[in-house]
């Protein structure tokens, strides 16, 4: 028999990202596991706004994230189940790989946004690169999919 101890679960607060929120809340209810909820801020490109309108820094960016991933964290909290959140900055792909390295991680259950064609060529998919790189298992939810955790 296998123990997940700890569940690593990127949150970008896309639709996707909430679903995965939703199994990962379950298997950690199941196993008896921790989660470990995770928003990274991608740095902006270095490039000079000549309107002078506000850009907001990675810093803003990383807080706002903290404060809505707070939210995320108080539910699991509230439910009973162990577990912390972060925010880090640097590009998604890497910071999960990075996290999903750790020891303590056992699975990572993230969502995915299931672009295709150009976009997917162009933007590059962050879900793709961590099911080929990591090094746990990785369980990849989608917005659109069926689910399979049902209120019993």
């Amino acid at each position: 028999m296998f123990k997940i101890h700890s569940i690593l679960c990127p949150v970008d607060f896309s639709d996707a990202s909430r679903k995965a929120v939703q199994y990962a809340r379950e298997f950690a209810a199941s196993m008896g596991s921790s989660v470990y909820l995770l928003n990274v801020v991608e740095p902006r490109p270095m490039a000079v706004d000549i309107t002078l309108n506000y850009v907001p820094l990675e810093e803003d960016l990383e807080k706002a994230a903290l404060e809505d991933l707070e939210v995320v964290l108080q539910d699991l909290l509230g439910a009973g189940l162990k577990a912390e959140c972060a925010v880090e900055i640097g590009n998604p792909a890497d910071v999960i790989l990075d996290k999903s390295g750790d020891p303590e991680i056992n699975l990572v259950i993230m969502g995915s946004h299931g672009k295709k064609g150009l976009s997917r060529f162009i933007m590059g998919s962050v879900a793709e690169t961590v099911v080929r790189k990591a090094q746990c298992p990785v369980l990849i939810v989608k917005a659109e999919e069926k689910e399979f955790i049902g209120d019993d």
